[in-house]
């Protein structure tokens, strides 16, 4: 399990760079040209865009990194990651996989705290 959780959360957070990539370029891209009518608004809380855009995918990156040695920070981080991007950017077509990813990972790296044996993994 904490293999799979490695595998999915480094998935999850290289999906996520590019919705991070194209939401903070979108953000700034108004910001530098301004609004077009009917077509391409700013979104409501660009701050919240942006830090989301560059902390989610590397709080995957980092809980999938550390599953197999801390499960449960890493577990931890996965779960965080999740949760700020389904809160950021909402759950659509671009964010199901890095979403569901991050999410499958960091259940996995908690369920593998400790296996069938007598020390504790955590």
């Amino acid at each position: 399990m904490r293999n799979a959780a490695l595998t999915l959360g480094i998935l999850a957070g290289i999906a996520g760079m590019f919705v991070g990539f194209f939401s903070y370029g979108y953000t700034a891209a108004i910001e530098h040209w301004g609004e077009i009518d009917g077509l391409a608004v700013q979104v409501s809380d660009v701050d919240l865009i942006r830090t989301m855009s560059v902390l989610a995918p590397m709080l995957a990156i980092a809980g999938g990194a550390m599953a197999r040695a801390r499960a449960l920070w890493g577990g931890v981080l996965l779960i965080l990651s999740a949760g700020g991007m389904y809160h950021a950017f909402g759950f659509n077509v671009f964010t199901m996989f890095p979403i569901a990813f991050a999410a499958t990972a960091g259940l996995l790296a908690l369920a593998a705290g400790k296996p069938d044996q007598e020390t504790a993994h955590f």
